[in-house]
């Protein structure tokens, strides 16, 4: 099984922006973690971060194909992008959506996820442990 675990803007400053919300642990931390639940599970897994809306898009197509799953943390995106659900729609590829903090406790505008409308399901609020818990959850949902 092959997975594609990205990441949206700032999720790189991991452990640098706002500790006390996102935990102290660093992305270096995050892409080890991933690395190690893919080799606990014999799948291959790709990382992918950026800034930038138009890159996790472009990503997202050339998934198609060669992808059996996703975990998707768009980060500030989650809440304005219709491009990100419309490329996950398009692709048909199955995905988690990842949120490291518990989004129902913080602001207003954070309560809106769009890419959540298509997503098998959505873990937050459990730090970087929570893509571990959507990589086991999708190769568990794939292996049935």
């Amino acid at each position: 099984m092959k997975f594609l675990v990205m990441n949206g803007p700032n999720i790189n400053m991991l452990g640098v922006r706002e500790p006390d919300i996102y935990g102290k642990q660093d992305y270096k931390a995050l892409c080890q973690l991933v690395r190690d639940t893919a080799a606990e599970l014999g799948d291959e897994v790709e990382l992918f971060q950026s800034n930038h809306e138009g890159a996790l898009v472009d990503r997202i197509q050339e998934a198609f194909g060669k992808t059996d799953a996703i975990v998707i943390n768009p980060a500030a995106y989650t809440h304005t992008s219709v491009a990100l659900l419309d490329a996950l729609k398009a692709v048909g590829i199955p995905y988690v959506e990842v949120h490291i903090s518990d989004v129902t406790k913080r602001e207003d505008f954070r309560q809106v996820s769009f890419v959540r409308q298509a997503a098998l399901k959505t873990i937050m609020g459990q730090g970087i442990e929570g893509y571990r818990q959507a990589m086991l959850f999708l190769h568990d949902h794939l292996a049935k």
